[in-house]
């Protein structure tokens, strides 16, 4: 007969929960919580401040008043596109009312523009997000997989509003990061937070739904993996992108020689994502305005013809002004930079955001060194790059011969190799027959000449089929002069070549002067990444004539980024750093054990707190459960605090013989016993004897929580009159008295 009563027990309890799967009270608070906040995060960077907390509150109200409704309201037995069709019409006609209110010059000279335009997007954002929730909860009732939609939904308002940072805009979202900005905090700090809530909220939503009796413990491991991660990050750094931007200028080395796995020509067909992704940040240590609009930071140059097309030189005599190691020690460029007389010198530092191949430098670097790493855990590597740059005019590059007196035959002969195509001399010399006599045989007037008819006849675009060519260049240039700066570049330095000028194509950035925006910061993105075709002169050195197409099927142009531009220098510019990085030099400080106590301070710190919140959990629970869990939960509690006592049960000593044990000191404990076996699903056990000290010959189905809750205090109560003051103290500050319980 106890049988039969559980069972029907337990078909009553499915019936209810079929009947309202929304949980119990405190269940739906937090789902309703995590939703609104969802909310809130989404619409944050798109409406105001009230628009924003009306998403929120619009939430709210909907979970709270659909969970409150069972599964015979009129709502929950629509069909899911007739609820999608109803929402959106409500959304609709939320927006079109809005639109009214913004629209109304009437109501704006009543109560002023401002408010009116506030009211309107609280009532647009209210009823969308009201929308929202109400078809996600319906779908999550009325479908056993229906809780994915609502993680879906968590999941991809963090992952949206974050993804700007995700990919180096460490500034974005601006609530946050002009929030850190004001108190000299780095934003990575508070995201990172951000995403561990974001996880343990998941999981929280993801095991209500599941109705997972395991909770605690569930979130106690995630917690821990958290923890785990912001440990790690403390030492090693965040990950970053592994960005291959226009040009392959990072990630992992190409191969050189006859070996071409990364054809220059092949990376446009991802040119359109991460563009913005920021990759280094220059800090100008001497002012300086290229004439030309734009920095020039060269990082390598394919300048060795390896049969089919232009690639990094394996030969040791070429581009000597290349280095390919990032420093350890000064290094000073190889080989004198010829007219410093019209040359400046302007220091750089450097912050790789993202790692690279090797280290860049503006124009023509004379001299590597390693800078202090003011923030190890933003930036890749740093360093200091001392460059002479260019001050030429156009006198002074026309008149020069081309390449070195100095050159060998062997060193001639690679710079002006190039593809056995007579297309490319017969074209060139027909772009040149129209220069006057005086700049016939003048170098410097021939590319130029080049250069202009690339300028007016090319289009730049990413959509283009030249990198499967034999040879992509010739693709390009004898067919629809239709590429982008790799195929302008190539191109270019092939008509260079072919009219005797020794010529390689230059890899790296170019970003428009104006970037700077006054300031002494740049800040490169992947966007910039670029080629280009120089050619050297007679005593001026290697000078860069790049193509600048006129026509364009892609905007290649993106906001500027004044806020991450400046937050980046500053943490680049910190000098405060500089004495920790002497002493590092000089072995003082081989590992930081300040950094490495705190951050084990707080690990430890943060694992009692958690095992704290997990034994206060136990204890109390039973407090929030139904009538039908009392069982379970209050013998497990008692069985904690017998635990945090010293009174356990002896191994193979069973449950009846435990509580027989301890009853002559402990007789709250065999009551709630006897009571937890006779409630037991499958349990042998006769009922009768559960009444026994009750005062009550009512079945066990019938005990309330105010019962359950009184022979719980009464075993609190013994355990203060029998223990000695040591042991009940050791019971409430032990953390993990609870791991002891059976």
């Amino acid at each position: 007969m106890s049988i039969a009563m559980n069972t029907s027990s337990t078909s009553i309890s499915s019936t209810h929960l079929s009947d309202n799967r929304s949980g119990r009270p405190v269940h739906r608070l937090i789902r309703a919580l995590i939703l609104a906040v969802a909310c809130w995060v989404l619409s944050t960077p798109l409406t105001t401040v009230g628009g924003s907390g009306a998403a929120a509150l619009g939430c709210l109200l909907a979970c709270f008043w659909i969970d409150g409704q069972q599964r015979s309201h009129t709502l929950l037995q629509l069909r899911a596109p007739a609820l999608i069709l109803l929402a959106g019409l409500l959304v609709a006609f939320s927006a079109y009312v809005s639109t009214l209110l913004t629209n109304s010059t009437w109501l704006a000279g009543s109560i002023g523009a401002l408010p009116l335009y506030q009211s309107a997007q609280f009532v647009f954002w209210f009823t969308l997000a009201a929308a929202i929730t109400i078809t996600l909860r319906h779908t999550a009732r009325r479908h056993a997989w229906g809780a994915l939609p609502e993680l879906l939904f968590v999941a991809s308002a963090f992952v949206i509003t974050l993804a700007a940072h995700q990919r180096g805009m460490i500034d974005r979202p601006y609530f946050i990061g002009d929030y850190a900005l004001i108190r000299g905090l780095d934003p990575t700090s508070i995201l990172m937070a951000i995403g561990v809530g974001a996880v343990l909220a998941l999981a929280v939503l993801l095991m209500m739904e599941n109705q997972n009796r395991h909770l605690p413990y569930h979130v106690g491991i995630l917690t821990v993996l958290c923890f785990s991660l912001l440990f790690y990050v403390q030492f090693f750094g965040l990950p970053s992108p592994q960005l291959t931007n226009d040009l392959g200028l990072t990630g992992q080395q190409g191969s050189g020689g006859g070996a071409d796995p990364d054809n220059p020509f092949r990376d446009g067909e991802n040119n359109a994502s991460d563009r913005e992704a920021p990759v280094a940040i220059v800090l100008f240590r001497d002012d300086y305005e290229p004439s030309n609009g734009a920095y020039y930071f060269r990082e390598s140059a394919y300048s060795e013809f390896n049969g089919r097309l232009l690639w990094t030189a394996e030969n040791p005599d070429l581009d000597p002004d290349l280095v390919s190691q990032f420093p350890s020690s000064p290094i000073d460029v190889s080989g004198e930079v010829p007219a410093q007389d019209k040359r400046r010198s302007v220091t750089t530092t450097i912050g790789l955001l993202t790692p690279h191949r090797s280290p860049f430098g503006l124009d023509a670097p004379v001299r590597f060194e390693t800078a202090p790493n003011p923030n190890s855990l933003r930036f890749r590597q740093t360093y200091t790059v001392t460059s002479l740059v260019p001050e030429f005019e156009f006198p002074d590059l026309i008149g020069r011969k081309a390449g070195s007196p100095d050159w060998t035959l062997e060193q001639w002969a690679e710079y002006v190799q190039m593809p056995d195509d007579p297309r490319y001399g017969e074209f060139a010399r027909q772009l040149t027959a129209t220069l006057r006599p005086e700049f016939a045989d003048d170098p410097y007037a021939k590319a130029m000449a080049v250069k202009a008819w690339l300028d007016e006849n090319g289009i730049y675009s990413l959509k283009n089929e030249h990198a499967y060519a034999t040879d992509p260049a010739a693709s390009f240039l004898f067919g629809d002069l239709t590429g982008y700066c790799v195929h302008f570049a190539y191109a270019a330095t092939y008509l260079y070549r072919s009219l005797g000028i020794p010529a390689r194509v230059g890899v790296g950035y170019s970003v428009p002067s104006s970037n700077r925006a006054g300031g002494s910061a740049l800040l490169i993105q992947a966007v910039n990444g670029h080629a280009w075709p120089e050619i050297y002169l007679e005593d001026m050195g290697w000078v860069i004539v790049d193509p600048a197409p006129r026509q364009t099927l892609v905007d290649m142009s993106v906001e500027p980024q004044d806020s991450l531009q400046q937050l980046l220098g500053d943490m680049l510019r910190d000098d405060a750093a500089f004495q920790a990085f002497l002493q590092d030099r000089a072995g003082n400080a081989v590992i930081n054990w300040a950094l490495l106590t705190r951050a084990l301070m707080i690990l430890t710190l943060s694992l009692l707190a958690l095992c704290w919140l997990i034994k206060i959990y136990r204890l109390r629970c039973a407090a929030w459960a139904a009538e039908n869990e009392q069982y379970r939960l209050v013998y497990r509690a008692a069985l904690d605090t017998l635990a945090a006592h010293g009174e356990r049960r002896r191994f193979g000593e069973t449950r009846e013989a435990f509580a027989r044990r301890i009853s002559p000191q402990l007789p709250a404990f065999k009551i709630i016993s006897d009571w937890h076996l006779a409630a037991a699903p499958g349990y042998a056990f006769d009922a009768s004897l559960a009444m026994a000290g009750a005062g009550s010959q009512q079945r066990i189905s019938g005990h309330s929580k105010q019962q359950w809750s009184a022979q719980f205090i009464e075993l609190q109560t013994q355990l203060q009159q029998s223990k000695a003051w040591w042991q009940k103290t050791l019971a409430v500050v032990h953390p993990l008295s609870w791991i002891k319980s059976r």
